[in-house]
């Protein structure tokens, strides 16, 4: 899967990169283009690591230098939140756009979304470098029985920081963003469906609105599920490793919506 992944996200990125790389030198830089900007890099920065996540899978141990683990872990995980997080910039500003054309216009500058971008950065490598710091331990490989692993056997002591931080992370990374680009979706539905916009029209907006929330909720929530049933259950839960998989197939979903 893994290996599919990359074969799909790094073209499909490159040409999203390409596009919008483009649109900005002929056209200037929008909010728009700022944030698919920083998605495609969020994207293009896990793609970058899916090999290296497709041989740990294969072999079912590290066989990298230790010190390579939290350089991996950190890019990997930031990539995913720093999607989730700017999947929902995009949907706020559709949404904005359709409910306050007027108002929206007079704040729509690159400058701001910059910040903003900066901002949301700031948050994911804050949350990240917390909970990868909590993990202790050289290097954050580990032993257990005959295999290392990098990031993934956690003793008692650092479960008890460690299972805390990975619930606040799935809500305040997950959650949240969840609900407010559900809310601005459904929203979006609403004013077009009521809107004199043609029908072709209407369906080509409802097609991509939806199929952004569904890509989000497919890639990004079972994956933070097993945040919320690890702290409840207490332990490090088996099948993060699973939920992993839909989590990686972001690079090349996101790029079609």
């Amino acid at each position: 899967v893994y290996i599919f992944t990359f074969l799909l996200g790094l073209p499909a990125n490159l040409l999203v990169l390409f596009v919008y790389v483009r649109k900005a030198c002929k056209q200037g830089t929008t909010p728009n283009v700022v944030y698919a900007l920083n998605l495609c890099m969020a994207n293009l920065a896990l793609v970058a690591w899916l090999p290296v996540k497709a041989l740990e899978t294969l072999l079912q141990d590290w066989t990298l230098p230790t010190h390579v683990c939290p350089v991996y872990s950190f890019f990997l995980y930031s990539s995913l939140y720093g999607s989730c997080l700017f999947i929902t910039a995009v949907t706020v500003g559709r949404y904005l756009s359709i409910a306050f054309p007027i108002v929206y216009k007079r704040y729509r500058r690159a400058r701001l979304s910059c910040f903003i971008s900066v901002a949301l950065w700031a948050v994911v490598l804050l949350h990240l470098s917390i909970s990868l710091v909590a993990e202790g331990g050289a290097h954050f490989v580990s032993t257990k029985g005959d295999t290392t692993a990098c990031y993934d056997h956690f003793n008692t002591s650092q479960l008890d920081v460690l299972l805390p931080l990975r619930l606040e992370m799935a809500i305040v990374l997950f959650l949240v963003p969840l609900l407010v680009t559900s809310f601005c979706t459904l929203r979006c539905v609403t004013l077009v469906w009521r809107s004199n916009l043609r029908p072709l029209g209407k369906r080509r907006v409802l097609i991509v609105a939806l199929s952004t929330l569904a890509v989000f909720v497919v890639c990004y929530a079972p994956y933070n599920a097993s945040h919320v049933v690890g702290f409840a259950l207490d332990t490090n839960v088996e099948w993060r490793t699973y939920a992993m998989l839909t989590s990686s197939c972001n690079v090349f979903l996101e790029p079609v919506v």
